[in-house]
């Protein structure tokens, strides 16, 4: 069994409100099962904990919902329960995820005090139509306001969360609110498009025709902005959605994108080992009870085929910089890609240029199929 450095994500649900483009396992309203929640998830780290005796942890990860919906008290009881259970290392990096109005300095301090070094704020836009359409409840200058206090306490690695591709977004739209995200100088950004899942309220919108799909065109020139003013402010663009400052690309992403172990607490969470992957009842009910009665709240598993496992190696190498070596694909079949600007050769890998990855699914097909 592996013994490489693992990650450990930890899924808190609860919401202010639920975004209608949202398909995490994220719920409103169900505060009231908070104190319930966090005992169980220190609960179900114990009941994980003895699989992974040996392995280092070098990643937590605390996401949602918003977890920072709970209290201070509570996030560092959780902390400090993955560390005397887990062996996570002095020096791990660990994140939280905010939204602008949950935080203020104080919080804010606390939390860093707590342990969690690295702070990412959902601000999505600085655009309040956007917003709008993204039911985004916070403002602008909310996230303002929240960066300044981060800043304020303490938080020297911050990341700010974007997405493009809203209805009524113009690319002079989004290029003010890149413009308005790098002003502020956080250490990482990272800008999602827009994606519509049938489940979510802004997908069934689209299915009856009240709101338009993302236009991909758009989009993707959307995308060539954020490589040009990032790259130009200086951000590494090291995987497809993601920039850094040199120095802070996000150490927990990347051992998904490289496929290292990771453990997954909470309900809806995912775990992968060895190319094994499993997930927890999404439910937070279903979840409480499995936990509460000592039971792992494991929902169903996944074994990954020699040629599915080889697929998905593939896809997440050209993912980040790192890119595959040439060895792993058959002669010839990269030349297409070389010549048209999609690929380049570094050394003895094959990585993607920026419009490569905007083609990232044909170029997987085109070189493994």
């Amino acid at each position: 069994m592996s013994v490489e450095p693992a990650g450990i994500y930890a899924h808190v649900p609860f919401c202010l409100t639920r975004c209608g483009y949202c398909d995490f396992n994220a719920y409103a309203g169900l505060d009231h099962l908070a104190s319930r929640y966090l005992a169980a998830l220190l609960a179900e780290a114990e009941l994980a904990a003895p699989a992974w005796n040996g392995v280092e942890i070098v990643s937590v990860f605390l996401g949602g919902g918003t977890p920072t919906t709970l209290e201070i008290a509570d996030l560092k009881a959780l902390l400090a329960r993955l560390r005397s259970v887990f062996a996570v290392s002095a020096d791990a990096e660990v994140t939280i995820e905010a939204n602008p109005d949950t935080v203020d300095e104080a919080k804010l301090a606390g939390l860093l005090e707590a342990g969690y070094g690295r702070l990412s704020m959902g601000a999505q836009s600085f655009d309040r139509s956007v917003l709008a359409a993204l039911e985004r409840v916070h403002q602008p200058e909310s996230v303002r306001r929240a960066f300044r206090a981060a800043r304020s306490a303490g938080y020297d690695n911050v990341n700010l969360d974007l997405i493009y591709g809203a209805a009524g977004e113009t690319a002079e739209s989004w290029a003010r609110t890149l413009d308005e995200a790098i002003a502020l100088v956080p250490e990482h950004v990272s800008a999602y498009a827009l994606t519509i899942e049938p489940a979510t309220p802004l997908g069934r919108a689209v299915d009856r025709g009240d709101v338009t799909t993302p236009d991909p065109d758009l989009q993707a020139e959307m995308f060539e902005i954020a490589c040009r003013m990032l790259g130009e402010a200086g951000y590494g663009h090291y995987e497809i959605s993601n920039w850094a400052k040199p120095g802070y690309e996000c150490r927990h992403n990347l051992g998904y994108w490289e496929r290292r172990p990771y453990v997954g607490l909470g309900a809806g969470a995912h775990g992968y080992r060895d190319g094994r992957r499993w997930w927890n009842v999404r439910p937070p009910e279903e979840y409480l009870r499995l936990v509460e009665a000592g039971e792992l709240p494991v929902g169903g598993f996944e074994e990954l085929e020699p040629a599915d496992a080889y697929l998905e190696e593939v896809f997440l190498r050209l993912r980040i910089l790192q890119g595959v070596p040439a060895s792993w694909i058959d002669d010839g079949r990269e030349e297409p890609y070389v010549e048209s600007g999609l690929l380049r050769r570094d050394e003895e890998n094959l990585v993607p240029t920026e419009r490569g990855m905007l083609l990232l699914n044909e170029l997987v097909l085109g070189l493994t199929g």
